[in-house]
């Protein structure tokens, strides 16, 4: 997911869950469940892959080219609370 600035290791709840599913039984937000979490580990930063963004005019010789990696943060998901739970 998206940077969240935590250190490698640390515990992260995530209280905006927009869908649970378990063994055909699923939950859907409108927008999110209330009450229901996740809890996760970081497992560290990595970087994406890099975004080429090419900017062209014809007839005019403006060319620029620039890139972008996005930084990400991976977890490992370690429970998943229901609500009511």
């Amino acid at each position: 997911m998206e940077r969240l600035h935590v250190a490698e290791g640390t515990k992260v709840e995530l209280d905006k869950v927009l869908f649970i599913g378990d063994n055909g039984k699923s939950l859907i937000g409108n927008p999110t469940i209330k009450g229901a979490k996740v809890i996760a580990t970081s497992l560290g930063e990595v970087k994406g892959d890099k975004i080429t963004v090419f900017k062209y005019k014809s007839k005019v010789r403006y060319r620029k080219k620039t890139g972008h990696r996005q930084t990400y943060t991976t977890l490992s998901i370690d429970e998943i609370v229901k609500p009511g739970e």
